[in-house]
């Protein structure tokens, strides 16, 4: 198929996706903002402790909350219905932190579990392996990686530029064959391959925990949380946009023009969704390790009850609680 720019190749304006993609930013920033605050002291007390999980739960959160930081661009763009009135440049920020930001997710939620994978697995050999300072470097490696490959791609690709002339930032159609190639790329090594390692880190700690007779019922517990919560954020955040991005990519390549800009025409409405939830990734990530750690569910109470037991605590004269923060995040197994 060429891959000429057809302006009216997918007529947007009669896709009744705008509110509901209005909605589900708002929820988005808001959300995510209060999460991701509530729960960024106490992953500090973790980097101040040296724990190796803290240092990917803060990569993951500063992620996060810089993704939640463009929310308010792509809310102005769908309530304008599609139209972007912020400027070529801004567009492309908008479009690479969104784009990054899902990427980055994805590898650190993959470094979680193989630590947690490590150390139920091999707890002893797996000393030598997490160490504080090999965290930093893997993080800042996904970093330069991730943000590397997105901004080639907005350096290659010249022929569709991210904002087009009628204003529209990063949904141009149809698109080219060196999109529809790093969509492909995108699918296999950003989703398939995580998944792929995902599910056997999940398979050895079922059945290393199965068998263990050291682990209780709450330790347990907290394993098949993590387990449950990562694979489920997989599911729902990120499956339905790469299933959408892997079958575009094919009706690129097989159908004839009129035939795909149809295909592209019924599809947008479900793409639009699919993209639109994979950004629940920032509400759900630290709600994930609220649930399944003891010390960030602590202080995270005590951050809500200070103001009321301070008051208690100075007439009784006992020991007050601890501040915000101070408890420490447990380890998941």
């Amino acid at each position: 198929m060429n891959g000429s720019g057809n302006q009216t190749c997918v007529n947007i304006e009669i896709s009744p996706i705008s509110d509901l993609l209005v909605g589900i930013y708002i929820t988005v920033l808001v959300l995510g903002l209060v999460f991701n605050l509530l729960t960024a002291w106490p992953i500090i007390q973790q980097i101040r402790r040296k724990n190796v999980l803290g240092v990917y739960l803060l990569s993951l959160s500063i992620s996060d909350v810089l993704y939640i930081l463009t929310m308010p661009l792509w809310i102005i763009y769908y309530y304008n219905d599609h139209h972007w009135v912020l400027g070529l440049d801004l567009c492309k920020l908008a479009g690479f932190v969104y784009y990054s930001n899902m990427y980055i997710s994805i590898y650190l939620l993959c470094c979680i579990s193989i630590d947690r994978c490590l150390a139920v697995t091999f707890p002893l050999k797996a000393k030598a392996f997490q160490r504080y300072k090999y965290a930093w470097i893997i993080s800042g490696f996904i970093y330069v990686f991730t943000a590397t490959m997105h901004i080639l791609v907005i350096l290659m690709d010249k022929v569709t530029a991210p904002l087009d002339s009628q204003g529209r930032c990063y949904e141009r159609f149809p698109m080219t064959k060196p999109i529809a190639l790093f969509n492909l790329l995108r699918v296999i090594i950003g989703f398939l391959l995580p998944l792929l390692l995902l599910a056997i880190c999940y398979f050895q700690i079922f059945r290393k925990v199965k068998k263990s007779v050291g682990l209780d019922g709450q330790g347990k517990r907290k394993v098949k949380l993590l387990s449950v919560g990562v694979i489920s954020i997989f599911s729902v955040c990120y499956a339905p946009y790469h299933i959408q991005l892997l079958i575009r990519s094919i009706a690129f390549n097989s159908f004839h023009v009129e035939d795909y800009c149809r295909f592209e025409q019924s599809q947008h409405f479900y793409f639009s969704v699919a993209l639109a939830m994979s950004s629940l990734n920032s509400v759900v990530d630290p709600l994930l390790y609220v649930l399944v750690s003891n010390g960030m569910r602590e202080s995270v109470r005590l951050c809500c009850q200070t103001k009321n037991t301070v008051a208690s605590h100075e007439l009784t004269k006992k020991p007050r609680l601890q501040p915000c923060g101070s408890s420490e995040l447990h380890e998941t197994t």
